[in-house]
């Protein structure tokens, strides 16, 4: 048995189907004629686009536009002209090959985004890698393996599958892949959980101990691989293979259900969505909402700031599609660790504590956050938006952004135009010093949404990207479970919402305690909803009291997670 990182949830049972890309060697060639080559290098680039063009529709037909989403963020790089130019200059400038030229530049920007420690750099960084390496395949006429012809019952066992690899991949044939690479929250993880394909990743070394053709079990669900599984064993996981499906299939019962605990609490359960076109997952799993809009996607992946009204178009769909429901859009949270070219922004040394965030947008108020705040009140006369600032860590800062709001107010009422007269504006609870003064951020915010991710991370000076000392972030870890308990009794004691947005949100060991505490409003992935559902709405509240002050009363992450742990297996 191996165990690995759970990629995408279900039971892989199949043939071991190894998929090894061909090693490219580029090498360094002195070209006689640069422009001749910049027409080779332009003609490589057009195939490329076209190739991803048919994946990404073929994708958007059979999963959805969400997922062709991350196909057409590689279709975007294909066309930056910075990126392209800088390529044709190496090209002409040092008279060498098109092959060299793209591994030089496309490395350089792959290194950087990879060095952020952002799992959206990381993330970036593979995409970067993954067109580079279409490019020369294509200059070099090197043929992809064939991922869309696999057999029936294949299980895919690669050293990692880039994202249009990934989206080739028939769930008809395919039962489960195994990696050496990647993360959870990779592309290639994204899409597998889109497909619906039980996906283990950074199972180091599974290369050399897996053969072509041998039988394999997975479980996506607990990170396990099982190659030759005895009969025995491989029954064991045919029948939780069918118990999944069933489960899963009762989990579409709770689709127009409210998601109210035994005692009657009600619970806002809401998503977690980063484009307009993410809404559509939403509505399917039935969210009461979205909880979460990443705006800074709206500025990525594009060689200029969107423009106010195409801002305005994005947020007036999101707010139209959820009829009234609650949408909280958060204002751009970008800074030295996502670095976005036309911004202007400088690298900085330490980026989670530099120049970011609220900080930036109250540094360009003129051309960057006025025009996002005016889109936002604009699209509020279109449903129920809520402006939610990010990176807050004093009261100075929430004031002059409300400031500006009351500001744009008065000048769209001097030009007649239409936006939510009460529109709320609260903020990200995601640093100890925001946490800290809870209560007195309570008594102006309109409301209170915990940003698990960051809230740890800056709790437990912890890098959440940095492998080495990952096992100090945990939200369960008792410092950063007293800090959320603490903020939502201040957000409680002045009547205010308190939503949670981080990925613990969804944690089946952390929403018993979440309940207990009195967090209002859950917001996760939409994929994660029903689940959501079930859990709470087989709580009551009143009983988890009890769980939750013996929680609270360990010293370590480890007693918390053991305790937790048993409590769920016993409900």
């Amino acid at each position: 048995m191996m165990r690995g990182t759970s990629a995408s949830a279900g039971i892989g049972i199949g043939k071991a189907v190894v998929v090894e890309e061909t090693d490219l060697k580029i090498k360094k060639e002195t070209i006689a004629d640069p422009e001749a080559e910049k027409v080779r290098f332009q003609a490589a680039v057009k195939k490329a686009i076209e190739e991803t063009e048919v994946l990404a529709k073929d994708l958007a037909t059979r999963v959805g536009p969400k997922e062709a989403e991350i196909l057409n963020g590689h279709l975007l790089l294909f066309s930056d002209m910075f990126l392209l130019g800088e390529i044709e200059n190496i090209i002409a400038g040092e008279s060498v090959n098109s092959e060299y030229a793209i591994e030089n530049v496309c490395n350089t920007y792959a290194d950087t985004f990879a060095s952020m420690g952002d799992e959206l750099m990381q993330q970036r960084a593979t995409d970067m890698r993954d067109i580079k390496t279409r490019m020369q395949k294509i200059l070099m006429g090197v043929s992809s393996v064939d991922i869309a012809a696999l057999p029936e019952g294949s299980i895919i066992v690669a050293k990692d599958l880039t994202p249009s690899m990934t989206a080739g991949i028939d769930p008809a044939k395919v039962t489960g892949i195994v990696t050496e690479l990647g993360g959870k929250t990779s592309h290639s993880a994204i899409l597998a959980r889109a497909l619906e394909i039980p996906a283990v990743v950074a199972l180091e070394g599974v290369l050399n101990k897996v053969t072509e053709g041998e039988d394999i079990v997975l479980d996506g669900s607990e990170g396990i691989v099982i190659v030759n599984p005895q009969k025995a064993v491989k029954e064991e996981y045919a029948a939780k293979r069918e118990a999944f499906i069933k489960e899963k299939k009762e989990l579409e019962e709770y689709i127009g259900k409210p998601t109210v605990t035994r005692d009657g609490v009600h619970i806002e359960l809401v998503a977690n969505i980063g484009k307009p076109a993410d809404v559509e997952k939403v509505l399917q799993y039935d969210g009461e909402g979205v909880g979460l809009f990443r705006t800074e996607f709206l500025f990525m992946d594009r060689n200029s700031m969107p423009t106010e009204a195409e801002q305005y178009e994005a947020y007036r769909k999101v707010a139209s599609a959820m009829n009234g429901k609650p949408v909280i859009i958060r204002t751009l949270d970008i800074g030295g660790d996502k670095e976005i070219p036309y911004m202007g922004l400088e690298k900085d040394e330490n980026p989670f504590l530099g120049y970011r965030a609220i900080r930036f947008c109250l540094d360009r108020k003129e051309d960057v956050y006025k025009p996002q705040l005016r889109a936002l009140l604009m699209a509020s006369a279109f449903g129920n938006i809520r402006i939610m600032v990010p990176m807050v860590t004093c009261l100075e800062e929430y004031r002059e952004a409300k400031a500006l709001v009351e500001e744009l107010k008065k000048e769209l009422d001097a030009k007649g135009i239409s936006y939510k007269k009460d529109i709320q504006v609260g903020i990200m609870v995601e640093t100890a010093a925001a946490s800290l003064m809870a209560d007195v951020f309570a008594k102006e915010v309109d409301f209170f949404s915990i940003g698990t991710n960051d809230l740890t991370q800056y709790t437990m000076a912890v890098d959440r990207g940095n492998d080495k000392v990952s096992y100090l972030y945990s939200p369960l870890n008792p410092a950063v479970l007293r800090s959320i308990r603490h903020v939502i009794e201040c957000g409680r004691k002045e009547g205010i919402m308190v939503g949670m947005c981080g990925e613990a949100a969804s944690d089946p060991m952390l929403i018993p305690l979440l309940l207990a505490f009195g967090l209002n409003e859950f917001s996760m992935s939409a994929s994660a909803i029903l689940n959501a559902r079930k859990l709470i709405t087989g709580y009551s509240t009143r009983e988890l009291q009890a769980v939750a002050d013996k929680a609270m009363s360990f010293a370590t992450t480890k007693e918390v997670e053991d305790y937790m742990k048993e409590f769920i297996r016993r409900s």
